[in-house]
């Protein structure tokens, strides 16, 4: 009888042994050391800018050792987190390049600024631009394009001045028709804004309500702003309600679109807002077990 078949069973569960080993080697491995760009962790904001306005950024990446930030205008960085300044409107991608291995990009809108007219003996034109429906406190904001330096906001509610700054925001406690006055030193008249405030749906409202009849109010309120960002009103405004309101800040949220590939709701709020167009047909939202937070997102739209 010669060495192995005296040592069979011994060499058989070495073997095993030994790969055994191996497996849970290749698994520690693959935790510890194996990261992909899913595991990159970057913020860049807003995602809508105008030309010479201020563009933040941060890499909270855990395992990074060396980082590069690419604004898509010929422009990069290396430090962890800062601020950039675009020069010219157009769509960029901001990526960030983790260890020259993996990058994570995110879309910015540039918009030209207006060009300031040149003064005259004419008084200057004021305007107010904000939207005309919002929601029961929503914080709506309110901005005068106007060359004056004081002025004066009442936006109809109380009844009493509520700003006097050039860009205002407010959140309206009851629903209905309001009118917002604003006053400044260059107008003799008053500009007037008209706004209607829809009521919010209220999850501890006292009358009953069904339950479908619950769930159909919150996929209204998220189909409404969701429009709101297709019809190029204020992202951040709605995209911060719904991200705070029902996704409790997940971005990642998954969000389907015509029952095609899944996204995460950032992203799909960003396409959404450079592809216009979009009218949104139904929405239907899924809680979590505790039904505090919505987890995913089913929407149907078309153009």
């Amino acid at each position: 009888m010669n060495y192995f078949q005296k040592n069979k069973k011994n060499i058989i569960i070495g073997v095993i042994a030994t790969l055994l080993v191996a497996a849970l080697v290749a698994l520690w491995l693959q935790k510890k050391v194996i990261h992909s760009a899913d595991d990159i962790v970057g913020v860049v904001y807003p995602s809508s800018v105008a030309v010479g306005d201020t563009l933040s950024f941060e890499d909270k990446t855990k395992f990074a050792k060396f980082k590069k930030w690419d604004f898509g205008d010929g422009t990069t960085s290396d430090k962890s987190k800062g601020f950039h300044f675009y020069n010219k409107p157009g769509y960029y991608q901001v990526t960030l390049i983790v260890d020259n291995k993996y990058s994570k990009s995110f879309p910015v809108l540039v918009s030209a600024r207006g060009i300031p007219k040149p003064k005259d003996s004419m008084r200057s034109t004021t305007s107010i631009d904000a939207q005309t429906q919002a929601m029961q406190f929503e914080n709506v904001q309110f901005r005068a394009i106007s060359d004056a330096k004081q002025f004066t906001w009442k936006f109809g509610e109380t009844g009493n001045i509520d700003s006097k700054e050039k860009l205002s925001t407010y959140s309206y406690k009851k629903p209905g028709d309001y009118t917002v006055t604003l006053y400044t030193d260059e107008n003799a008249e008053p500009i007037l804004h008209h706004i209607k405030i829809l009521p919010a749906y209220d999850p501890l409202d006292d009358q009953e309500v069904t339950v479908e009849d619950a769930y159909e109010k919150v996929d209204n309120d998220f189909k409404y702003h969701l429009q709101q960002i297709a019809n190029g009103n204020s992202f951040n405004v709605h995209y911060n309600y719904l991200l705070q309101k029902y996704l409790c800040n997940n971005e990642n949220t998954v969000v389907k679109v015509n029952d095609s590939k899944a996204n995460n709701f950032y992203m799909y709020c960003a396409g959404l807002q450079f592809d216009k167009n979009n009218v949104i047909q139904t929405v239907k939202v899924n809680f979590d077990d505790t039904q505090n937070c919505v987890t995913k997102v089913d929407i149907n739209q078309s153009k």
